[in-house]
């Protein structure tokens, strides 16, 4: 799955990045686009994929993933059906869904990446980007720092400079998230 951002997404925001950096930016990059698609529960760039939900005697069943743009196929244990409509981001049918295993191909997510979400992981990944020129590629972001008898305290970041607040991560997931289901494959 591409990243959410690019060295070009960067260089448009002023970044520039030498050949030589490239390789370490793409890590940057994909572990930015990955702290943003757990936060958000949704892989949020476009993306066709097969998940196996639990049955139910509703008539709607809500797909994980925003928005759905194409529904390619739905099996009901292993059955194919036939009179499944897509309404609002979920499945309906008259009958329900009553069985084990509801299986479904379907497209969903965005394309192109929103643009607040491209500079949220390319700012990510500068700050890494950042903290690897000046030669600490494992810096930590300084919360607050004092001059007077030196104090300096760091914020409480998981990976470093690849991190996001709980601001952050409560609009990503309201924004995006997703419902339960077990992700099986992308096609």
């Amino acid at each position: 799955m591409p990243d959410l951002a690019t060295i070009a997404d960067l260089e448009a925001r002023g970044i520039t990045v030498a050949p030589s950096e490239e390789s370490v930016t793409n890590i940057y990059l994909a572990v930015a686009s990955a702290a943003i698609r757990d936060a958000a529960g949704s892989n949020i760039s476009q993306t066709t994929v097969t998940v196996i939900l639990d049955g139910t005697c509703e008539q709607r069943l809500r797909l994980p993933g925003a928005p759905v743009t194409a529904l390619h196929s739905v099996t009901l244990d292993e059955v194919p059906v036939l009179d499944a409509k897509l309404s609002n981001g979920a499945l309906w049918r008259s009958a329900g869904w009553a069985g084990d295993d509801v299986s479904v191909t379907y497209t969903y997510g965005l394309d192109p990446v929103p643009a607040d979400v491209a500079d949220l992981t390319c700012r990510l990944a500068a700050n890494s980007l950042t903290a690897y020129r000046n030669g600490d590629p494992a810096a930590r972001q300084v919360e607050s720092e004092r001059i007077g008898d030196y104090a300096v305290s760091y914020a409480d970041t998981e990976t470093g400079t690849l991190s996001l607040t709980d601001h952050q991560r409560s609009r990503l997931a309201a924004r995006f998230g997703a419902g339960p289901a077990v992700m099986v494959r992308t096609v």
